[in-house]
């Protein structure tokens, strides 16, 4: 029985330090999901600065600003994309 415990406390160190690497990763992951969403709420303010200085310009339909709107922000999901993968 005393030859077990040496085994089991370094068998459970083993395992221990075996996650230690999925932390780090998984830290780095929130990081990136973090700043994806960061991009996509500051885009998300940009798509409406541009509808609205669309609008105000009179330039355009509002199907015309509309559209602006929608490619700012699959631009910015794009940008989001590339920052998490």
């Amino acid at each position: 029985m005393i030859g077990l415990k040496p085994l089991f406390t370094a068998l459970l160190a083993t395992m221990f330090l075996a996650t230690l690497p999925d932390l780090s990763w998984s830290t780095e992951q929130a990081q990136q999901r973090r700043a994806g969403r960061d991009v996509k709420q500051d885009t998300r303010q940009g798509a409406r600065s541009t509808k609205q200085a669309c609008r105000a310009a009179n330039n355009k339909s509002n199907a015309a600003c509309r559209q602006d709107k929608r490619q700012t922000k699959q631009s910015g999901r794009q940008t989001a994309r590339d920052l998490k993968y």
